[in-house]
């Protein structure tokens, strides 16, 4: 059972899962780059997903999934980058349930990742309309709809990312399953966790999340796309959201207190181009057995390499979240 559905029962009748992988993920301390001046730990959640893509977006799937179903939707039409781990996700996650991907899919730097993504979005199934750019994207929107309605249904439109005030409920989740890792002894209250925003929902999610569950953890998002708003009053607006949701739900909580703070120091010259300290990050990171990404993951742990050496820190360890999702 969810920990949402143990923690609020009322959810059960009313917030619909469907599960997709296995946790709770893992968690480890990195002890090579803890020696940039924190103790720093990892959440790997690049296995969580029995669906052949593992990572963050799963998570999402796991609440949105059945909200299709739900509403009776035969295709979602969603949108995102030419190497987007959320279109996969849901082009394969969703085939599993009968339901039709539609990706508009705007450009970015190709390089090898990219490319193998595209090969493995041509073979997902998913219709792939290559948009270019943002307002090309929003010019498009109606004639997409129109190309992918199922007689008189639309799809079943979401955000890049799955960043919905119901998706971002899969880092609400997470978050709880990082509390009761907490609880259990296997990992130390983090005092920060650092996390890569490409569309906002985990970093909402996890904020909510640690506030319900009663975590004084501060949610660093590092922003890695100028594509989206991503800033604290965007986030905080995200998170407020799905905690209208929940409580729209059935569940009863006070006003939480969020605690997160957002920076696009590390995006650098455009979404997915590497920048030095993020591939210097990526050599790091392999030091502790750990393969980063080069478009999230990598700016995430440039991020967190600087701030530990410059001591902005403090509270307790840092716990980064590994949302890459290949295998």
């Amino acid at each position: 059972m969810p920990y949402l559905h143990k923690w609020s029962p009322a959810l059960v009748r009313t917030l619909p899962h469907t599960r997709l992988g296995t946790g709770p993920t893992p968690v480890r301390p990195l002890p090579s780059l803890g020696q940039s001046g924190c103790e720093i730990w990892l959440k790997d959640e690049s296995g969580f997903g029995d669906g052949g893509w593992g990572g963050n977006k799963v998570r999402k799937l796991e609440w949105l999934l059945p909200d299709v179903k739900r509403r009776g939707r035969k295709t979602i039409l969603t949108f995102g980058g030419l190497g987007t781990n959320w279109g996969l996700a849901t082009a394969l996650y969703g085939r599993e349930q009968g339901i039709h991907t539609a990706l508009g899919l705007i450009d970015q730097p190709r390089d090898q990742h990219v490319e193998e993504q595209l090969k493995r979005l041509e073979a997902s199934g998913a219709s792939l309309h290559f948009t270019h750019t943002k307002n090309r994207t929003i010019a498009l929107a109606p004639w997409l709809i129109l190309r992918h309605s199922s007689g008189l249904r639309p799809p079943y439109i979401l955000p890049s990312g799955g960043s919905s005030p119901l998706g971002a409920l899969g880092y609400v989740e997470t978050a709880f399953e990082i509390a009761a890792q907490v609880e259990s002894g296997e990992l130390p209250e983090p005092g920060h966790a650092v996390v890569p925003t490409g569309s906002g929902g985990t970093a909402a999610g996890l904020a909510l999340g640690f506030a319900l569950a009663g975590l004084g953890t501060r949610v660093v998002g590092v922003i890695v796309t100028e594509h989206l708003r991503l800033d604290d009053e965007a986030i905080g607006k995200l998170a407020g959201k799905s905690a209208a949701l929940l409580r729209q739900r059935g569940a009863a909580f006070p006003e939480p207190d969020l605690n997160f703070e957002m920076t696009e120091e590390w995006l650098g010259e455009t979404y997915g181009a590497p920048t030095p300290e993020s591939e210097a990050a990526i050599e790091r990171a392999r030091a502790d057995g750990l393969e980063l990404d080069p478009v999230y993951t990598a700016k995430a742990m440039a991020a967190l390499i600087a701030k530990s050496a410059a001591g902005d820190f403090e509270g307790g360890p840092v716990l980064f979240i590994n949302t890459n999702g290949p295998r």
